[in-house]
């Protein structure tokens, strides 16, 4: 008999059907044996009446957390034992034969409550454990579905799903590179991507107009509740745009999709807020407010735009400018003669997208003269190597680009308000600490010397 899907059940009422998942819960009450069976699809009770005696031998071994095949009869509850809290609350399977596929020992932790009590070493030390309660299977399988949605809403409105390397060149861009050594040329390295700012700039310049990706994005920099050294962010660049189009489609796509996914959420302001950086900051001291009415309601999700940000942040200890955003973005057209008087009052195009006190998207309009980009490469303070770095996308500029922005949101930081969770490691499969380590696969790790050889890499240890 073919296997059903638990959620399907209440399709196959009077009749036999076969499951296979683990066992949720077991009761014995002596004559009778009671199970929650679980799969991917869902719950639902079985029982093991007095009569059949060979499922009763089985039964009586069988524990928590084993992995069974159950075949039975799908029968409506009395009416009295219908549970309408509980889904297939008016079901039950009369297990006619019980196999079990595999026995497990008794989890290390419990996984029927939602985890908040248990040490977060433990749990991510046994992800795959942790992964099984119901409130993580929610967060990723609502990641799933948020994830489709924006690929679906993209690809409708004619926007190409394109790959870019992960294996890329480390460039002065902000944060610290991840780098890999390459075996073949010894001493030499490639970086993992911190974004694909520059791949997705060279596809505009390739004519491709309307991109999108899930991308993977890795930092070395110091991890806190919301962020890891490597999360997902959607990668969004268009040609031929204004920034007021950008924001709108942004807005549109998360309007929609807050209203299917989450349907139980509120979006406080519709259309968003458009607001100036030097106000936000004079009246919130924050660049990403809250503006929820009600901060205790965990159903309002308050969006918000943040514009008109300066270019430039003045570096101290360097003496010269530090791009605000990124060294790609555009100062607004008004500025542009101030980037030779006075560059502290560049104002630029970027956008942020705040919700809830969290940045969760950030963008911009980005700049297509290579003489403009040369402009901001020397005020942040480049030297000729520094811009040796940068050099095919200024060679690439002078093909013909055209004008061109986007926006990246972070997927973790959004599905954490979405989820209502305290911090993103909570909508991630296989986040790691707050230190950056995987403790399941206990990474980083030493490599072996024959390794080391290969790449032709000596550990010198810090003299204590």
């Amino acid at each position: 008999m073919n296997r059903i899907y638990i959620k399907e059940l209440n399709k196959h009422t009077g009749k036999e059907a076969t499951i296979k998942g683990w066992v949720d819960v077991r009761r014995d009450q002596g004559k009778m044996i009671f199970f929650d069976f679980r799969d991917m699809s869902g719950k639902v009770q079985g029982v093991i009446l007095p009569g059949a005696k060979d499922a009763h031998e089985v039964g009586e071994k069988v524990r928590p957390e084993w992995v069974v095949e159950v075949k039975g009869k799908i029968n409506k509850r009395p009416e009295k034992m219908v549970n309408k809290n509980e889904e297939n609350g008016d079901i039950e399977i009369e297990i006619l034969e019980i196999k079990v596929l595999n026995e497990a020992e008794t989890p290390v932790f419990d996984i029927q409550s939602d985890g908040h009590e248990i040490g977060e070493e433990n749990r991510l030390k046994h992800r795959y454990l942790d992964l099984r309660r119901p409130r993580l299977q929610k967060n990723i399988r609502n990641r799933a579905k948020v994830l489709k949605f924006v690929r679906d809403y993209l690809t409708d409105e004619n926007f190409i799903e394109i790959e870019t390397p992960i294996l890329t060149k480390s460039s002065p861009e902000g944060a610290r590179d991840y780098v890999v050594p390459s075996r073949i040329e010894k001493g030499k390295f490639y970086a993992l991507p911190q974004s694909p700012q520059q791949y997705k700039q060279l596809l505009m310049v390739s004519g491709m107009e309307k991109y999108f990706q899930l991308a993977k994005v890795m930092r070395d920099e110091d991890t806190r509740g919301d962020r890891q050294p490597e999360f997902t962010q959607l990668d969004v660049e268009m040609s031929f745009v204004s920034q007021e189009e950008i924001l709108n489609l942004t807005e549109d796509m998360f309007t929609k999709l807050v209203k299917e996914i989450y349907p139980e959420k509120k979006v406080t302001y519709e259309p968003w807020p458009r607001l100036d950086y030097d106000e936000v900051m004079k009246e919130y001291g924050t660049d990403s407010p809250d503006l929820r009415k009600d901060k205790n309601d965990p159903n309002e999700l308050a969006f918000a735009w943040i514009l008109n940000f300066p270019l430039f942040e003045k570096d101290k200890e360097k003496g010269h400018y530090a791009p605000s955003h990124h060294m790609f973005t555009a100062p607004k057209e008004e500025d542009i003669s101030k980037l030779e008087s006075d560059p502290s009052a560049v104002r630029s195009y970027q956008h942020d997208m705040v919700l809830n006190g969290y940045e969760v998207g950030g963008g911009s309009i980005r700049i297509h003269d290579s003489k403009v980009q040369e402009r901001i490469f020397d005020l942040i303070g480049f030297d000729k190597n520094q811009k040796q770095k940068f050099e095919h996308m200024l060679n690439a500029f002078k093909y013909g680009v055209p004008p061109h922005g986007g926006i990246a949101p972070g997927m973790d930081r959004l599905m954490m308000v979405f989820e209502n969770e305290p911090n993103i490691r909570e909508v991630i499969a296989f986040p790691k600490t707050g230190e950056g380590r995987d403790l399941m696969m206990d990474a980083p790790s030493e490599i072996d010397e024959t390794q080391l050889k290969e790449l032709g890499i000596k550990i010198t240890k810090d003299k204590k």
